[in-house]
C-alpha cells in the first residue's frame, strides 16, 4: 500500500453547463435540479462522483490497483467475494455460523481499499454478501450550486420514427415491416421533450481528510489522479442531454502547518483554517450576473493564484488548475 497523504486539503471547482441538463431530477420528470426557493441550479454529489469514477475507469483501464467498485449494471457482491478469496482463510471462512469474523472482514476491507480507487477515495458500504465491512472515504463532496439563478426550459422535439408492434403478434421482421407499411405516414413520427438550462456556472466544493486517508491508504498519487479526473471528468462523458459541460477552474487549498518542529505535521493533518473561510476567498470575488449566457460573463471576476496568495491564512497554500 502506498504512503497515505499527510496534509488536509479543501478544493473548490467551477464548471458550467450550456444548453443542457446538468443533473436531472427523477422526481420531477428528469427536469434540471433546482432550489425552488431561489431558483439556483443544483447538481448532486453522486452525479459528480459518477463522472470522476468514469474518468478513472477509462484512464486506468479499470485495472487494479485503480479499478472501480461502483460500476454501471454490476453486482457489488462479486468483488466482495473476490476480496475474501484473495485473503487469508478464503471465502469458505465467511460461510460459517455468524458469518465472517472481524479479523476476516478487516482483511477483505483492506484488500478492497488497496485495489479499488473509488473505495479508498470515497469509501463504500461493503457489508452485503460475504461482508467486507464499511469504509469512510477521505474525499467528500457537497451538492454543487449555481452562482446565479438558472432558467429551466422544457422544449418539444419531433422524432421522425416510431417503435410500434406487439412482440406477441409480430413474430418476424416481415411482420414489423408490414405493420410499418400499413401505418399512415403521419403516424410514423412522434413528439418528445428535452429539459435544459440555457447556461449555468456551478460551484462544487470538496474535502480531503488526511486522517481518513491513513485508514484507506489514499496516497499522493491518488490525490493527483483526483485533480486530473475533476479537470477532465466531462471531456470523456459527453451526451446530448448534458449539452456542453466544462470544468473551468480548480482551486486546491493545502494545509502545510505553521510550526517549525514535529508539531507542523500534526497541524498539516488537522488543518490551519476553517474550510468555509478558504472557499469564501474565491466565492465572494465572483461577480453575479443578471442574465448569464457564457463563462466570459464571469471570467473577469474569477480570482487567480496571484490574487489569492496574499489573502491566505498562515499555514495554507493554494494551487490553481
Amino acid at each position: 500500500m502506498n504512503t497515505p497523504i499527510k496534509n488536509r486539503h479543501e478544493f473548490l471547482f467551477l464548471f458550467d453547463c450550456e444548453n443542457g441538463n446538468p443533473n436531472g431530477d427523477p422526481d420531477m420528470g428528469n427536469s434540471p435540479r433546482i432550489d425552488p426557493q431561489d431558483m439556483h441550479g443544483l447538481i448532486s454529489d453522486v452525479a459528480i462522483k459518477r463522472r470522476i469514477r468514469n474518468y478513472v475507469q477509462i484512464r486506468c483501464g479499470n485495472e487494479m490497483p485503480n479499478a472501480i467498485f461502483i460500476q454501471h449494471s454490476s453486482n457489488l457482491n462479486v468483488p466482495i467475494a473476490v476480496a475474501h478469496e484473495k485473503t487469508e482463510g478464503g471465502l469458505e471462512l465467511t460461510t460459517g455460523k455468524g458469518g465472517a469474523g472481524k479479523a476476516k472482514v478487516d482483511l477483505a476491507r483492506d484488500w478492497m481499499c488497496a485495489n479499488f480507487y473509488d473505495v479508498r477515495t470515497f469509501g463504500a458500504v461493503m457489508s452485503t454478501g460475504a461482508n467486507a465491512g464499511q469504509v469512510r472515504g477521505p474525499v467528500q463532496l457537497t451538492f454543487a450550486r449555481s452562482v446565479d439563478p438558472v432558467l429551466p426550459m422544457d422544449i418539444s422535439i419531433t422524432r421522425m420514427a416510431v417503435a410500434v408492434g406487439d412482440p406477441k403478434k409480430c413474430k418476424s421482421s416481415e411482420d414489423y415491416q408490414k405493420l410499418a407499411d400499413d401505418t399512415p405516414e403521419d403516424q410514423l413520427r412522434t413528439m418528445g421533450r428535452k429539459a435544459l438550462i440555457p447556461y449555468g456556472l456551478f460551484i462544487g466544493r470538496g474535502f480531503v481528510s488526511a486522517n481518513l486517508a491513513a485508514q484507506t491508504g489514499f496516497s499522493d498519487a491518488d490525490l493527483e489522479l483526483l485533480w486530473e479526473a475533476i479537470m477532465n471528468m466531462y471531456e470523456q462523458d459527453r451526451s446530448a442531454s448534458k449539452g456542453l459541460m466544462s470544468v473551468r477552474r480548480l482551486y486546491v487549498f493545502k494545509h502545510v502547518g505553521m510550526a517549525t518542529n514535529e508539531q507542523r505535521e500534526r497541524e498539516a493533518m488537522l488543518g490551519c483554517a476553517p474550510a468555509h473561510k478558504l472557499f469564501d476567498l474565491v466565492e465572494k470575488r465572483i461577480q453575479r450576473v443578471e442574465v448569464p449566457r457564457a463563462f466570459s460573463d464571469y471570467e473577469a471576476s474569477i480570482p487567480t493564484k496571484e490574487q489569492l496568495e496574499p489573502l491566505l491564512p498562515p499555514g495554507v497554500e493554494v494551487k490553481v488548475y
